[in-house]
């Protein structure tokens, strides 16, 4: 089996994150897993929008509730909150194991118990607290997934775009 790092949305309320976070999932070969409830349908043509025509490339699982994730889970287990004491970017994704990176609902974040039973798995982003309640989930993706892609030297990724007769191959 091949590590990888896999994205999982924690009950998803606003489609077009959804689906644009499913268009970075394409981009980086990452899986994505989405727990349930969701706050849209599966069929949300907003979200269908923002995900393009990638959603035959994307490896996406659903779950009924958090503890079925859980307990399907095989690698290590990071949760993006602004309630974190460690910097993601001092957390070591080198390693060749998956690395699941779990992102809160939009309004309310991570279930309150489950932060505090895993805290020492919790990341932050950096930011300004005073002015700003969070930043936007697709964001965050983005940021971590690449951060975790850099570490890993861009591994399974075209770093170069070749041209041939002046039109990009």
């Amino acid at each position: 089996m091949t590590a990888k790092n896999h994205i999982v949305l924690f009950e998803p309320q606003i489609p077009q994150n959804t689906g644009n976070i499913a268009r970075t999932c394409a981009a980086t070969n990452a899986p994505l897993h989405i727990i349930k409830p969701m706050g849209f349908p599966i069929d949300d043509r907003k979200m269908k929008r923002a995900g393009l025509d990638y959603w035959d490339k994307l490896d996406i699982t659903y779950y009924e509730n958090l503890e079925e994730f859980m307990e399907q889970m095989d690698g290590r287990l990071y949760l993006v909150s602004k309630f974190a004491e460690k910097v993601y970017s001092e957390a070591d994704f080198s390693k060749h194991e998956n690395h699941y990176f779990m992102f809160g609902r939009e309004d309310k974040g991570l279930p309150e118990e489950f932060m505090r039973q895993h805290s020492e798995k919790a990341l932050r982003i950096p930011m300004n607290d005073e002015h700003v309640r969070s930043l936007n989930v697709s964001n965050t993706v983005c940021m971590i997934v690449y951060e975790a892609l850099r570490q890993q030297q861009f591994a399974g990724l075209d770093l170069v775009h070749e041209y041939q007769n002046d039109k990009l191959k």
